[in-house]
Formats: C-alpha cells, structure tokens, sequence
C-alpha cells in the first residue's frame, strides 16, 4: 500500500507543480508591469475589440433577426351601376417566428461565437507574450553586447600603451604599434555596431509595447525547467490558445450546420390585417399565415455545412498535431540552447584567462604582438558567442513559461 501510494505521489508532483504560478525569473519584466505592455499591444486591443463586438452578435443572435413589418394597400374601385367610385384599403402587420427549436440553437450560436472571440483574445495575448519576452532579452542582450564591445575596446586600449611603451623602449618597431592601433579602431568599430543593435533593440520594445527597460536589468542565468517534459507537454496541449481557437471554431461550424438542418423547415409568417372595401360599407378583420416551402438550396445549404463541419474537427485534430511537433520542438531547442551557452561560457572564460596571460606575457617580452592581437581577437569572439548563447538559451527558457502559461496571469486566458 505504501508503495502504491508513494508512486502516486511521484506522478502527481509534476502536474501539481505546473498547476501553481511558476515563479518569475528576476531577468524578466514583473507580472503587473508586463500585463499592462500587453494589454496595450495593438493586435491585443484589436481582439479585445472582437469579444466587444461578439458580445453585441449573440445578442442579436439570441434576438433574431425576424422583425415585425407592416403592409399598406390602397386601391379605388369603379362599379357600373352608381357614379361614385369606392376607395379601399388593406393594412397588413405581419411578422416570421422561428420553429424547431432554431431560437436555442440561435442561443447557442451567440455563445459560441464569444468563445471563439474569447479564444482568439487568448491567443493574441500569448503571441503578444512571446513577443515582449524576445524584445525584453533583445534590450537586455544588446546592452551586455555594449558593455562587452566597451571592454574589448579598453582591452586593445592596454594592448596599444604595452606596443607603445615597448616602442620607447627599443624593443618594438613602427608596424608594431600600426597595427595595435588597426586593432583599437576594429574594436571601436564594433563598439559603434553594438550601440545601433541597442538602439534599434530599445526602439523595437518601445514602438511595439511603449516599454522601456529598467536600468538595473541584466541577462541571468539560464536554469533547468523545473518539471519534466512529459509533464509540459501535457500542460502546454491543455493551454494551447491556438488549440482553443480551433475548439471553438469547430463548436461554432457544428452549430451553424445543426441550424442550417432546422432551417430546412422554413419560419412561418403570421400576421394580422384589417381592410375597407364596397365604399366602407364592409370592414375586414383577419389572420394571416404564410408558410414557405423549402427547396434544393435549403438542402444542399445543410450539407454543406455539415461537410465544414467535419473540414473544422480535421482542421482541430491538426491544429493538435502542429502545437505538439511545435512544443517538442521548443522543449529540444530550449535544453540544447542551455547546453551551448554552458559550453559557450566555459570556453569564454577560457579565453578571456589566454588574453589575460598573453597581455602580460608581451609586457614583460615574452610573447609576439600577434599572439597578443589573436589573443584579444579570440577573446571577443567568444565573449559574444556566449553572449549570443546566453540570450538565446533565455528566449527559449521565456518560451517554455509562456507556452505553459506559467507567468504574466496567462493561465487566466
């Protein structure tokens, strides 16, 4: 008994901790602060504006379009056997009443197209997201690079007083300090390019969320998910708003085709009407029913829609197939960025400890300037391949809390 018990533990722990919030890597934006960016995004007001719209639809969904209508008639009578002719008129009041239970299914109609408009908020909301997660670490990540292009150029900077001071000395020639000052300018150069990759990183966030990022924000470390794959997969798939929007598209499809059937017996028209004739002498009072007799459009309009129908469950089973490849997909890139930027930093440490060693070695003459220039070169390099790692390795790491909709009150969608 005690087994079974603790096995049961062991495989509700995944599921009950992607039940709960996720707590916020401090490299993101807070949940308030990026609520509000989101809310703000167009495409995000713009589906906002679609469940205010569907809102009014199912109300004159629930109402029904028949209206009541009023007919007027006048006509003026010539009889032969008097001089004076008769003037006459009808006034008809008439007006469609559904039947077969098409005001339910009107009703529901209504309904599903809130759940279509509520799913296509969601899903605005998740790729809004998405979006302000790579903008965020774009910022981020080109600030670093900023910083990183400022110490390279600091670093060639030294590498150019070393050249100099061995230059007074006698002990370097005139190409020697050419081409550390070549290296100075390549590394300011580049310094130039980092400073138009922030700008355009900030100018993006701030055109599309009118976002700024906070001064004190840096890139963090990259962590491991804290709940298996199988377990994320199967919360991803529960929340996928793309998944939701086909639901309820095909809910819509499959009532519209049960409403097409009912429709195949056509609304009666009752009405009432009162009439003058014979000069006013008669007064007419009556009832009126009008029943229209389907035909071949009516029929071939059900079928149709009940083939869309079975289109929008084919469309729905591959909208599952495409989220699932998808959710595979980031889960393996998400593991694989993590394993390179680990291996991207050691091998960035490792070379910033060569420039180091090399820089100290040509001051005290026992290494080339070209060792000292590669090494610096080298340096860099590698810097920003871990920098590139590493931002990439957190936009993966930020996908994997948005798909699952562990952050920012997306579960709420």
């Amino acid at each position: 008994m005690k087994r079974w018990v603790s096995a049961l533990v062991l495989a509700v722990q995944p599921w009950a901790a992607l039940a709960q919030h996720a707590p916020l890597p401090g490299w993101l934006p807070p949940a308030v602060q990026a609520g509000e960016w989101i809310e703000q995004d167009a495409t995000v007001a713009l589906a906002r504006h679609g469940t205010a719209a569907a809102g009014h639809a199912a109300q004159a969904l629930a109402a029904g379009s028949q209206e009541w209508s009023l007919r007027l008639q006048a006509q003026r009578r010539q009889f032969q056997d008097g001089p004076a002719a008769s003037r006459e008129w009808q006034a008809h009041v008439e007006r469609p009443w559904r039947s077969a239970g098409k005001a339910a299914l009107d009703a529901q109609l209504g309904r599903a197209e809130q759940d279509v408009a509520r799913a296509q908020l969601g899903e605005a909301r998740h790729e809004s997201a998405r979006a302000l997660a790579d903008l965020w670490v774009g910022v981020l990540a080109a600030r670093q690079r900023e910083a990183l292009a400022v110490s390279q150029v600091a670093l060639a900077e030294a590498n150019l007083a070393a050249v100099q001071k061995r230059r007074r000395a006698g002990d370097a020639a005139v190409l020697d300090e050419q081409q550390a000052r070549a290296d100075v300018g390549e590394s300011q150069r580049e310094l130039v390019a980092s400073r138009t990759v922030l700008t355009k990183a900030q100018a993006g966030l701030r055109t599309r969320f009118a976002a700024e990022a906070n001064a004190d924000a840096r890139l963090g470390d990259v962590d491991e998910p804290g709940w298996t794959q199988a377990a994320w997969l199967a919360r991803v798939l529960e929340e996928a708003d793309a998944i939701k929007l086909r639901q309820a598209e095909a809910e819509r499809v499959r009532l519209a085709a049960s409403r097409s059937r009912a429709d195949r017996v056509a609304d009666p028209v009752v009405g009432v009407f009162t009439a003058s004739e014979a000069r006013g002498q008669e007064r007419l009072v009556g009832l009126s029913l009008t029943l229209p007799i389907g035909g071949t459009h009516r029929e071939q309009r059900s079928l149709q829609l009940a083939r869309e129908a079975d289109m929008a469950d084919a469309a729905l089973d591959q909208m599952r197939r495409e989220v699932e490849q998808q959710a595979r997909e980031t889960w393996a890139d998400a593991t694989g960025s993590r394993e390179r930027w680990q291996l991207a930093r050691q091998t960035a440490a490792l070379a910033a400890e060569n420039a180091r060693l090399v820089q100290r070695a040509y001051t005290l003459g026992e290494a080339d300037l070209q060792s000292l220039l590669m090494a610096r070169r080298q340096s860099g390099l590698n810097s920003q391949a871990a920098l590139e790692a590493q931002s990439e390795a957190l936009r993966w790491a930020a996908r994997l809390l948005i798909d699952a909709h562990q952050i920012w009150d997306l579960e709420h969608d």
